[in-house]
């Protein structure tokens, strides 16, 4: 049996086969792997639940070089894994397929979210967005939201945006009252109700709602309404226009939708018959 006490410094490299050199002069990372450490970092405490793959789309304007393996290094150097979180356990059960909407403006979806401020008083956020693009249409913040209130809310969305084709809602008492039945029925507005209990029929406002609810309620203590209509203006505006979303080829929401827009125009343009050939 070899002692390895007894076997010198040469030796042991040749059998290793490892220079004496790097074996007496650890790697030192360069200044660029510094910053780019140092900034995965800052972006990893700011984003909590944002996995390797959504920082590094986060970093490429400023890492252009950086491909996602070097930040995957880093990142778990860094230790910064995102608790997985654990799934509840729920019977089996048919699901119904949820249409895609294949344009802009063909499909909005919308739901209530609930919060507090810190003395207690309830706040409701009406969350509002479109089922092509996933761009963040609206959040309204107010203590109560009536039929009447979110009509006006879609009215003025629409000022912008023109109406949808369709809304899709649950069954709450804002979403099927009279008021907001004879709003449909005066824009020839398509309503489509989701069934009772199932809350995946309404999925892409569902998914939007979690990563609102952790990444801007659950991390703000709100102790005014107008303080919570700010940070959540903030929020959805970083959301829409800095927030890379996977399902739109990991840009932002807006950015897809003017692509998508643009492209329109192209098309209208160039197959325009009235046009001079």
């Amino acid at each position: 049996m070899l002692d390895l006490t007894e076997v010198s410094e040469r030796r042991a490299c040749r059998l290793a086969g490892l220079s004496r050199d790097a074996f007496r002069h650890p790697p030192v990372p360069s200044a660029a792997v510094c910053d780019l450490s140092a900034r995965l970092v800052e972006l990893a405490q700011t984003r909590r639940r944002f996995d390797y793959r959504r920082l590094h789309d986060l970093l490429r304007p400023e890492f252009p070089a950086v491909n996602h393996k070097k930040v995957y290094r880093l990142y778990r150097e860094a230790k910064l894994a995102v608790r997985r979180r654990k799934k509840a356990q729920r019977p089996l059960a048919e699901r119904q397929p949820l249409s895609v909407a294949t344009a802009l403006n063909t499909v909005w979806s919308m739901d209530f979210v609930s919060d507090a401020l810190a003395n207690g008083r309830r706040l409701k956020c009406l969350t509002i967005a479109d089922d092509f693009s996933h761009e963040c249409i609206d959040i309204v913040v107010d203590h109560g939201i009536s039929g009447a209130y979110v009509t006006r809310i879609l009215d003025q969305a629409a000022c912008f945006r023109d109406y949808p084709r369709a809304v899709r809602t649950d069954n709450g008492p804002e979403f099927t009252s009279r008021t907001f039945i004879a709003w449909t029925q005066q824009h020839g507005i398509e309503h489509l109700l989701i069934e009772p209990g199932r809350p995946m029929q309404n999925g892409y406002i569902e998914s939007f709602n979690g990563k609102f609810r952790d990444e801007c309620l659950n991390e703000h203590w709100f102790t005014s309404l107008a303080q919570a209509r700010d940070v959540i203006a903030d929020w959805r505006h970083d959301y829409n226009e800095v927030r890379p979303h996977s399902s739109c080829g990991r840009i932002p929401p807006a950015q897809f939708a003017a692509r998508h827009r643009a492209q329109q125009v192209n098309c209208t343009v160039t197959f325009n018959p009235g046009l001079p050939q």
